[in-house]
């Protein structure tokens, strides 16, 4: 049978001490060795060895030496052998042990008196106890405070003996004493937790009596005060007024614990603007204040809370909260700029940018490692705000488009994607953004980000400068053409150019060249160098040449940027036909944007580049080269305007998706009807505080709107409520089943349903996957036909479905073996742990080729419909659908989807739905999900496979 033990201690089996080599040590005069042996000794008992030979020993040759440490270890001996027979009757040996411990009781020295004490605390057999109160009473007078706090504690646990108000009928009184005289900080703290353990109410008058003196206690004392506060407030809670002023005058307190637990505790008893405000501002103090994160982290989770349930409050307190961006920490930050971009109003939107474009600029100057993710969350947050209130947009465009170069990828896509949506939001700033866009274009160095600003560049130039402008950008990008020679007589040409001594062109210009080259046997021959450069140097990095971006870019062979490059000219040239009023001016400039297309296709069919152009690249420009040679007037519509509606969509349905959300989240709940009505209108305030009525107020407003109200608890009570024994087992037992974030809580109910009495009986549990048994369930005594409510504590580390199983073993009178009786397995579910949640498309794409562990289930439903298949699965697996609905819509046959979930422990589900309708009405397709652990990877593939015939 297990024992439940206060030490742990870790021992190494590999090489077991023998237990006549331990006694022989302790036999022995060597101080050393004795100190060995009981180590020894200790770590054998505690892994399950008895050692019943060695009590004696130690009686007789440790129990009269002098030494500390070995006083010390023959307490923990003491604390962890038996000191029991089977039937719980104290071991006649143990008697010997009492003369000792009332010896060290009463021993000169401080500090043998005060481990003795200690360990009384601990012992819970209450006939060694007795004959020793005597001792323990009398050291609540000695003069040393290690003593008196000690020996506090003892009368404490032995108060709480079942025997203990027998053992010591007057403790409170006695403790109450000593706490009026008491001048120690600990010894204090430790009176005072007696009176709040063992007689609360005496605590509750002993602190009514020294109101005005609590802020001049200790910190150790005032946390129990905090402590004892929470304790009546919530059994009594009319009384909180005359507690919560207690409270407020403990936020000036100098340790900073203090000060923590003053704001936790006003917020879970006050809902008042006050009070709100009062803790709103501590957390924040706190967090400028402390330099370590895990402190600053947690803070930042109270101000998360705070912001949930009393954001009107908050709104107040949002550039106190940035303040905490000084930090570098990016968790630190990331978790500060969520909390702030949810409290952004019309009020402090100005400030809020501002704040923003400073730490923006910061990140400019500093030479940090981790400055570009930081910058990239300053961007997203920047992008937000100006999404939510388009009139700053102005004062951050200008600025965030001077990192369309930077070398960070991720911040450059977020800024042109910012770029992309501002100029189409806010037409007045359209000029303005294109002009700077085209400035910059040359910085540009990343494939991605050239993509979006051709994009904005062929569909945002209007005016006829805009688009000469956009034009000749591009060209002076490209450089000069063809992007590649070919000389007909190589020779001739080169040793021409080394004559003359003409510079030859950069690698990066002229692609191609020929040069002699000495072969094997002494003669000549010439070599194309034209493949060699393109391989070996094709792209300058950080070059400091602003022009040739994009031919820097192609010569890598990117022919996508091509295809793009492609379709950029020819908007540019279709709009310059209707903007330019001469003929001659347009067939120039398409002439040379038709040449730019036909080198872009010479250079991908040419040997020149390791990759030869992709059919798709190819299609797309020869397309752009057809329409510029012969124009249609419906092709013109579909280049100039559709584009831009199909964008302007978009944006629509994103903006839609984000207003949906955000009614989603608002809390709908309503009073019940036959709820009682408080008219507390009528009632006398006479002597009420400002921060009493505010409180009142409050409460009567959360009960008008139902927030004390939670829908469907019964419901979900009861759906939790599994049968785990049969109706004709004798003993029936059924468990409620209550998940928390990292505990699973167990309420068995165990019913006797004979006419016996059993004895001995335990639930016996046992886990299986990430799920641990905190603490082993005691034995109990059922009479028969009653009942017994038993708890069990079960530790969640990870997302992953978990099994618990196990059995309820008992004894009755009239037989003699145990008999047991088997439990249903309890089946953990995943979709207690995911919630649904969103993020960028980016982010998902990046995840998804980062993780590693993909479940992939094939499709296997009655359903017919794709939509409705997905809706089923989405229903079914608590997760977000990120597609939008505008990209659902339709009836093509195929239907693919991207889901995402997020875990209390911070971990990412995804999932793709991929479905096609088969000629025959039934749907074909895979699910893929995944995970960066296996654990929900697998379950969640178990769950779908459940789920989706529907």
């Amino acid at each position: 049978m297990e024992k439940s033990c206060s030490l742990l201690i870790h021992f190494d089996k590999g090489t077991p001490a023998m237990a006549n080599e331990i006694k022989e040590s302790l036999e022995g005069n060597d101080i050393d060795r004795k100190i060995d042996a009981l180590k020894k000794a200790i770590m054998l008992l505690l892994n399950g060895d008895t050692l019943p030979q060695l009590f004696i020993t130690i009686v007789r040759y440790v129990l009269p030496s002098e030494d500390h440490t070995i006083q010390k270890l023959l307490l923990l001996y003491l604390e962890i052998i038996d000191k029991t027979d089977a039937r719980g009757k104290v071991l006649p040996e143990m008697i010997l042990i009492c003369q000792n411990l009332r010896n060290n009781l009463q021993h000169p020295n401080e500090y043998i008196r005060g481990v003795t004490l200690r360990f009384l605390s601990r012992l819970n057999e209450s006939e060694l106890i007795e004959p020793l109160i005597p001792s323990v009473l009398a050291n609540l007078e000695h003069r040393h405070p290690y003593i008196r706090r000690n020996a506090i504690l003892a009368v404490m646990s032995i108060y709480k003996l079942p025997q203990g108000e027998n053992l010591l009928v007057d403790a409170p009184e006695m403790i109450e004493k000593a706490l009026t005289t008491e001048q120690d900080p600990s010894a204090r703290r430790n009176a005072f937790l007696m009176l709040f353990t063992c007689s609360q109410e005496r605590a509750v008058n002993y602190l009514i009596r020294n109101l005005d003196a609590v802020p001049q206690w200790g910190d150790l004392l005032q946390m129990v005060v905090l402590e004892l506060i929470r304790k009546v407030c919530r059994s009594n809670p009319g009384e909180k007024g005359k507690y919560i002023k207690i409270i407020i005058s403990l936020l000036n307190s100098l340790s900073t614990a203090v000060v923590y637990e003053c704001a936790s505790t006003l917020v879970s008893l006050s809902s008042a603007p006050t009070a709100i405000r009062a803790a709103a501002n501590t957390y924040c103090q706190l967090l400028l204040s402390q330099s370590d994160n895990n402190v600053k982290l947690i803070v930042l989770d109270r101000l998360q809370e705070l912001k949930a349930s009393h954001r009107d409050v908050m709104v107040d307190m949002i550039m106190d909260v940035l303040r905490a961006l000084s930090s570098p920490n990016l968790d630190i930050r990331r978790k500060t700029l969520n909390i702030a971009l949810e409290l952004i109003t019309p009020r402090n939107i100005d400030e809020v940018v501002m704040t923003l474009k400073k730490e923006v600029v910061k990140t400019q100057s500093t030479d940090l490692e981790k400055n570009g993710e930081y910058r990239q969350m300053l961007v997203q947050a920047i992008h937000s705000c100006a999404i939510k209130f388009p009139e700053v947009a102005s004062t951050v465009v200008h600025l965030l488009m001077d990192f369309l170069g930077d070398s960070n990828l991720a911040s450059a896509m977020d800024v042109v994607i910012f770029v992309r949506e501002i100029i189409q939001t806010n037409p007045k700033l359209r000029v303005s953004i294109l002009v700077r866009l085209l400035d910059t274009f040359y910085q540009i160095r990343s494939s991605l980000v050239c993509l979006c600003a051709l994009w904005i560049i062929g569909e945002h130039s209007l005016s006829l400068t805009e688009v000469e402008n956009g034009l000749s950008t591009i060209k002076q990008s490209l450089g000069e053409l063809p992007f590649y020679t070919i000389s007909e007589d190589a020779e001739v040409t080169d040793f021409r150019s080394s004559a003359t001594n003409k510079p030859q062109p950069p690698a990066s210009m002229t692609v191609s060249s020929r040069r002699p080259a000495i072969l094997a046997d002494g003669t000549y021959a010439t070599q194309s160098a034209a493949s060699e450069i393109a391989i070996a140097n094709p792209v300058i990095l950080g070059s400091s040449d602003s022009t040739g971006n994009l031919r820097t870019i192609l010569l890598t062979g990117d022919f996508f940027l091509a295809a793009v490059v492609a379709c950029t000219l020819t908007k540019l040239i279709l709009r310059l036909e209707e903007v330019q009023p001469s003929r001659a001016d347009v067939n120039k400039a398409a002439a040379e944007a038709l040449l730019i297309m036909v080198s872009m296709l010479r250079l991908g069919q040419s040997n020149v580049l390791p990759h030869p152009i992709d059919n798709d690249s190819y299609e797309r420009i020869s397309l752009c080269i057809r329409i510029l040679t012969s124009p249609d007037d419906l092709l013109k519509r579909i280049w100039l305007q559709s584009c831009r509606e199909s964008f302007v969509k978009m944006l629509a349905d994103k903006q839609f998706r984000e207003i949906e959300e955000t009614k989603a989240k608002a809390q709908i709940s309503h009073a019940q009807p036959d709820d009682l009505i408080d008219f507390r209108l009528l009632k006398n305030r006479k002597g009420m505080s400002q921060l009493e009525l505010e409180d009142e107020v409050e409460d009567d407003l959360k009960r008008a709107t139902g927030e004390f109200i939670k829908d469907g608890d019964s419901t979900n009570k009861l759906n939790r409520v599994l049968q785990l024994t049969g109706f004709s087992d004798p003993v029936y037992a059924e468990a409620y089943i209550t998940v928390h974030q990292y505990d699973i809580v167990l309420d068995v109910t165990v019913i006797n349903r004979t006419k016996e009495t059993l004895q001995n009986l335990c639930l016996e549990l046992a886990t299986m996957g990430d799920l641990k048994l905190v603490e082993r369930p005691q034995n109990y005594t059922l009479a028969p036909e009653s009942s017994k409510q038993i708890k069990a504590n079960i530790k969640v580390s990870s997302t992953e479905t978990g099994v618990i199983f196990g059995n309820i073993v008992y004894e009755t009178t009239s037989v003699l073996d145990r008999n047991v009786v088997v439990l249903n397995d309890i089946h953990i579910d995943i979709m207690d742990y995911i919630s649904p949640a969103t993020c960028p498309d980016g982010a998902f794409r990046s995840m998804w080729a980062e993780f590693e562990w993909e479940n992939k289930v094939a499709v296997n439903t009655v359903i017919h419909d794709e939509k409705e298949f997905l809706n089923h699965i989405v229903r079914s697996t608590n997760m977000k659908c990120l597609t939008p609905l505008s990209a659902l819509d339709g009836d093509c046959g195929f239907l693919a989807a991207n889901l995402y979930a997020k875990s209390v422990f911070g971990e990412d589900a995804l999932v793709n739905v991929s479905v096609e309708k088969q000629s025959d009405g039934k749907l074909s397709g895979y699910i893929r999900i995944r995970s960066k652990t296996q654990g929900i990877a697998l379950s969640l593939g178990d769950k779908i496979t459940l789920k989706q015939k529907g």
